[in-house]
């Protein structure tokens, strides 16, 4: 039983009947129905030595505490180092740290180290994420997405125009964040060296004369050819694209560079547009460009030619973008067996991404397509108006 229901004189004459009477302790025990554990510990409490036990004691209580104040405090030396740049971080990312080392020290010791509460500990261990990192997964998930969709070409600017249009609510620069934080980027293009002046064509002036924005559709056409590398021999490609909306609205495909494939491609822009009023094309001074058949075919169908001095590609820049444009974010990022595949895939990046899906920087981040469908609604309203 309890000690505690022995009153102090109790014990007090417990202890006389061994130390002053000599009775054993064991004998004492007997007669008194008590515990010899208790008897030596009153003897040692009420004894004649007490006072040096009691001495003892204190000495005892205070190693003992001296001893658990060295080992918390080793224990937060310990932490420390471990936790240093943890001190400087993110509330969520203290409450990790403790979760990872609850084991080796108390949680209540930890928190207290890293200057967080252990309530609040405990509610993250019910729910890690706050409502900032769930959105953030949410968002990165759509930027991702996004991002894939463009083949991996768009900025986070672009991707920003994607979102809210998506109907999502975010700041440019919280894409930006995001994006970095995901290891997207934008598809970087290249530079060469490029001439800035040349001679201009006796026949054909440059009517266009850089001016590369115009009011509406059919105003002013660029034309140029690149080629495309494939394990079967080049790919020649010739656009034509609208000024006013930076659509390809012409474009033909051949193994070799001759007038046909020029041709071929304005004459898609033709059958495309079916133009009512004249307008400008404007074209390098290659040879495919200078020949009898182009100028004919020209005023035959009621265009006016247009052409850039020699060798200064700035006077034909929205062509020669497009074409970076293409190189930078899909053909040099892919490798060709033969001509099908890049025919193919050269069809895709322009009717089914670049067309109708890419943002545009002079289109007011919308597609060429859309451009256009806003820029005719916008006119048939003014029109009823």
């Amino acid at each position: 039983m309890s000690n505690n229901r022995y009153p102090e004189e109790f014990k007090i004459e417990a202890v006389r009947q061994i130390t002053d009477k000599g009775y054993s302790v064991a004998d004492v025990s007997r007669r008194l129905d008590v515990s010899v554990h208790s008897l030596y510990a009153w003897v040692k409490k009420y004894g004649p030595e007490a006072e040096k036990h009691a001495a003892q004691t204190e000495e005892q209580a205070e190693l003992k505490r001296l001893r658990k104040e060295l080992q918390r405090v080793t224990e937060e030396r310990d932490n420390i180092k471990k936790s240093r740049g943890v001190l400087r971080e993110a509330v969520r990312l203290r409450y990790a740290f403790i979760k990872h080392h609850k084991d080796c020290w108390p949680i209540r010791k930890l928190c207290r180290l890293l200057d967080v509460h252990p309530s609040g500990y405990y509610a993250w261990l019910k729910e890690p994420c706050s409502r900032r990192q769930k959105r953030d997964v949410r968002q990165t998930g759509l930027i991702k997405q996004f991002w894939l969709e463009s083949g991996g070409v768009y900025g986070y600017r672009k991707i920003h125009s994607d979102l809210r249009e998506y109907g999502e609510r975010i700041g440019i620069n919280r894409v930006h964040r995001l994006m970095k934080l995901s290891q997207l980027k934008a598809q970087v293009g290249y530079r060469k060296p490029r001439h800035r002046s040349g001679v201009s064509h006796v026949v054909t002036p440059n009517r266009l004369n850089r001016v590369f924005n115009t009011e509406q559709p059919n105003q002013a056409w660029v034309t140029d050819v690149t080629y495309i590398k494939t394990h079967e021999g080049w790919l020649y490609l010739a656009v034509i694209v609208d000024l006013f909306s930076r659509r390809v609205i012409g474009w033909s495909m051949q193994q070799r560079m001759t007038k046909e494939l020029v041709l071929d491609a304005l004459l898609m822009a033709i059958w495309r547009r079916k133009p009512k009023k004249k307008v400008v094309v404007h074209s390098d001074q290659g040879s495919q460009y200078t020949s009898h058949d182009w100028s004919s075919f020209l005023k035959s169908n009621n265009l006016e030619g247009s052409m850039s001095r020699r060798g200064n590609c700035h006077d034909n820049a929205v062509a020669e973008s497009f074409f970076q444009l293409l190189k930078r974010e899909r053909i040099k990022r892919k490798i060709y067996s033969n001509r099908a595949e890049a025919r193919r895939d050269v069809f895709d990046y322009i009717e089914m991404f670049y067309n109708s899906k890419r943002r545009h920087s002079s289109n007011d981040q919308l597609s060429p397509v859309e451009y256009e469908k806003r820029f005719e609604k916008t006119a048939t309203e003014c029109l009823v108006n």
